[in-house]
């Protein structure tokens, strides 16, 4: 008898280190339930979104992430497959709700882990679809500050310079655009056409407020042809962007110029076609 109050006792005295143990071990179970739902979730939605059908995999995503919050994977996923869903120019306030959806969404994976490649790239290419219709020139710059961070973080990856390239040209052609429009609003009599250069006052004007974002494009991409030689995209913007510098020179320089971007066409041409000949060669 004396044994078993002497082993009640002992128990009594153990129960609060007991409980505590049986506590933890529950909670530790607990956790690895809702993290394996979490992984669950994630590979569900993998397979929709691989599917086509965004829909379900965002709800999947979704799980995922509230499952498990540290999964960050899940919350780039969840940001992608709004960004998937997003159609460039499209007005509805739907597809407009969608775009905000992925930037929010990739901004919350970059609270999480800052230098995150995929939420950087992500938020750069959401921003820049979003920007072109309506005309919004302050997402293009937020783009380009998210691809300026990826150089920052990778700088011997090409895209990133591709893109700055590409953004600092679209925001310089809707200047061009916009000097030649009004102009021929002004000169109904003495209309100038796409290819035909700029009066000289215009021309001066459009280098002074254009120049340096112009000679910026070309830095960035010739660095992003740097990097990747044969890097086709690069080099036809290239082309586009000589095209906008003979906008802003002389006659004789104007022909030179042209005649070097007509040049970078070309190579482009032999790319694509090498590239079409080894593919085919695979095939």
């Amino acid at each position: 008898m004396k044994e078993n109050s002497a082993s009640f006792a002992s128990l009594v005295r153990r129960w609060p280190v007991l409980a505590f143990t049986l506590l933890l071990v529950t909670a530790v179970g607990a956790s690895g339930c809702t993290k394996l739902r979490a992984r669950d979730q994630l590979n569900k939605g993998v397979a929709n979104f691989r599917d086509g059908h965004y829909d379900a995999a965002i709800e999947n995503f979704k799980a995922s992430k509230d499952a498990d919050p540290d999964l960050l994977n899940a919350r780039i996923y969840l940001a992608t497959a709004y960004a998937a869903q997003y159609i460039p120019g499209a007005p509805s306030d739907e597809n407009v709700r969608v775009g905000e959806q992925a930037v929010t969404e990739f901004k919350d994976v970059l609270t999480h882990d800052a230098a995150n490649i995929p939420a950087i790239d992500g938020l750069g290419s959401i921003l820049f679809n979003m920007a072109g219709t309506p005309f919004q020139p302050e997402k293009y710059d937020e783009s380009k500050k998210y691809h300026e961070q990826h150089i920052k973080e990778s700088p011997n990856d090409a895209d990133p310079y591709y893109w700055v390239g590409v953004i600092n040209w679209t925001l310089a052609r809707r200047a061009n655009d916009e000097l030649r429009q009004g102009y021929n609003v002004e000169n109904p009599k003495k209309q100038i056409k796409d290819p035909d250069p700029l009066p000289e006052k215009l021309r001066t004007q459009f280098t002074s407020q254009q120049g340096p974002m112009v000679d910026e494009a070309m830095q960035m991409l010739d660095k992003a042809v740097q990097i990747r030689p044969d890097y086709a995209d690069a080099i036809a913007y290239k082309s586009l962007v000589l095209r906008m510098k003979a906008d802003m020179s002389d006659t004789t320089t104007r022909a030179s110029l042209e005649k070097e971007a007509d040049d970078l066409l070309e190579k482009v041409k032999a790319i694509k076609q090498k590239e079409a000949a080894e593919k085919a060669a695979k095939s």
